[in-house]
C-alpha cells in the first residue's frame, strides 16, 4: 500500500527529533500537519466569468483534488462587483493529498520560483500557522505554459496543530522546508 513520503519521514524522522528538541512527554504532543489550504483570488473575473472555471481547472490538477469557486459574500460599487459573483477559487488538503502536494511544494515548484533564494519566515501567524503566497501559478509542473491564459498568484496556508511558531517553525525545518538561511 502506497504511503506518502514526508508521511514516513514524518514517523521516522520528525517525531524522534521533535521530542528530543522540546523535551515532549508524549508523541500524541508532537505538532503534526492538520492541512493545506490553497487559494486563488482573481480580481480580473468580475469581467470574465471564464478565468473561474480556468482557475478551478488548474488548482485541480495541481492539487490533486477537485477544487470549488469562491463567491463574493456583499456588493461593493467601487470594483463592480455583486453579491454572488464567483470571485476565485480554493482547496483544501489533508491525508495523503496533503503529503504528496506538500512534497511536490517543496522538491519541484518552489525551486522553479524565479530568482529563488527560500521563503521568508515571516508567514506566521501566532498560532502555529504558515502562510506564503506564490506569484505564478506556472511554477508548478501540472501547468501547461502553453495553455494558460493569464498568471495569477496564489495563497498557500499550512495549518499544524503546534501551539507556538517555534514548534510550528521546527515541524517545517525538519521537514526541510526551504526557508531562507540567516
Amino acid at each position: 500500500m502506497y504511503t506518502p513520503r514526508l508521511k514516513n519521514k514524518y514517523k521516522d524522522e520528525v517525531v524522534p527529533s521533535l521530542m528530543k528538541d522540546f523535551e515532549y512527554t508524549s508523541v500524541m504532543q508532537v505538532p503534526k500537519l492538520k492541512k493545506i489550504s490553497i487559494n486563488q483570488g482573481l480580481g480580473k473575473a468580475v469581467a470574465d466569468k471564464k478565468l473561474v472555471e480556468v482557475a478551478v481547472d488548474e488548482l485541480t490538477s495541481i492539487s490533486g483534488q477537485k477544487a470549488v469557486p469562491c463567491y463574493s459574500k456583499k456588493d461593493i460599487s467601487n470594483f463592480k462587483l455583486r453579491k454572488g459573483m464567483p470571485i476565485g477559487a480554493k482547496v483544501t488538503l489533508r491525508g495523503d493529498n496533503m503529503y504528496d502536494f506538500f512534497d511536490r511544494l517543496m522538491s519541484i515548484a518552489l525551486p522553479r520560483t524565479r530568482d529563488f533564494r527560500g521563503v521568508k519566515s515571516s508567514g506566521f501567524d501566532g498560532r502555529g500557522n504558515f502562510t506564503m503566497g506564490i506569484k505564478e501559478q506556472i511554477v508548478f509542473p501540472e501547468i501547461d505554459i502553453d495553455k494558460v491564459r493569464a498568471i495569477n498568484g496564489m495563497d498557500i496556508t499550512i495549518v499544524t496543530s503546534a501551539d507556538t511558531d517555534e514548534e510550528a517553525k521546527a515541524l517545517l525545518d525538519k521537514f526541510e522546508f526551504p526557508f531562507v538561511k540567516r
